[in-house]
């Protein structure tokens, strides 16, 4: 089996109730995995949480005890989105871990999707936008400290800009960061990815697919990745608050099947995070992540 999905409870159950919409989505994902008869229960990956040394890796000694310490000024945790408490900061210790682990599986080829992360506005020194750490970021380091792979990409197809990632790894050649978000979107002032793409507001499916198919192709032919993790927010969807695009649920599901395609032609291992989704009403949210699911389960099991 090379197709694996990370879940744990712990994912919405440790998060304040303020901010339970739209985390209430990694449960229902959960539960329609099992519906559709993707995965069963035992099936899917349990994560702990991550050994703190692997988070040293990618964030400051200074950040992550002032985290580990409940010790973030009020500013800094409005910044981060959330108000900081023992049981939120344990979950993104599990979410970290999860996507991690996603990597470690499918090290030998084949995808793994963790129900959460995506958590692309995790800086070295500092949370923002619902982010406290970096997911994908601490699972790449993890990759090349373990000399497991030599060229990572980080695709990155959120409506907002992968800040956090593209300012950890501004001075690392060896990880590729791609990001193609609204221009007009948050964050206000956007880091320097290797290659950002800035998309005007109201862009249909068609002139977005003909731009992420052009980009993204000639990434992969002149970086010639082996090993790809994809974020794929949902926040492009026409219904999302805060999106301003007008991608439908079968846009999504092409850009999805484009992302999962290319790493499969290529056999190039791939870790797909969650990412964003603010639609008015959640199961626009839900249908719009299962795409990716249901394709990597097609391709991939």
């Amino acid at each position: 089996m090379s197709f694996f999905v990370a879940y744990h409870p712990a994912y919405i159950h440790s998060v304040p109730s303020t901010h339970r919409f739209p985390m209430e989505k990694y449960g229902l994902i959960h539960q329609q995995l099992q519906y559709e008869g993707i995965l069963e229960e035992k099936e899917f990956l349990k994560p702990s949480l991550i050994d703190l040394k692997h988070v040293r890796q990618v964030h400051s000694e200074v950040y992550l005890n002032k985290l580990l310490s409940l010790s973030c000024s009020p500013r800094e945790q409005r910044v981060s989105g959330f108000i900081h408490n023992n049981e939120l900061i344990q979950r993104e210790l599990r979410i970290m871990e999860g996507t991690r682990l996603c990597a470690e599986m499918v090290k030998n080829g084949g995808a793994a999707l963790n129900i959460a992360g995506g958590t692309h506005h995790a800086f070295t020194d500092r949370g923002e936008g619902f982010c406290l750490l970096n997911d994908q970021a601490i699972a790449a380091k993890w990759l090349l400290d373990q000399h497991l792979f030599k060229r990572i990409l980080i695709v990155d197809l959120d409506v907002h800009q992968g800040n956090g990632t593209a300012q950890i790894f501004r001075d690392v050649p060896e990880v590729f960061t791609f990001s193609m978000h609204g221009g007009a979107n948050y964050p206000i002032h956007k880091e320097e990815s290797d290659k950002d793409v800035h998309l005007e507001i109201f862009l249909d499916d068609k002139s977005y697919l003909n731009i992420l198919k052009t980009e993204l192709t000639a990434i992969v032919k002149s970086f010639n990745p082996d090993f790809i993790f994809y974020q794929c927010g949902v926040d492009i969807l026409e219904s999302d608050k805060l999106g301003k695009l007008k991608i439908t649920q079968n846009g999504i599901r092409l850009r999805d099947e484009f992302v999962l395609n290319l790493a499969r032609e290529r056999n190039v291992p791939i870790v797909c995070s969650m990412g964003g989704g603010y639609s008015k009403d959640v199961r626009d949210i839900v249908n719009a992540h299962m795409h990716v699911f249901r394709l990597a389960h097609q391709l991939f099991s």
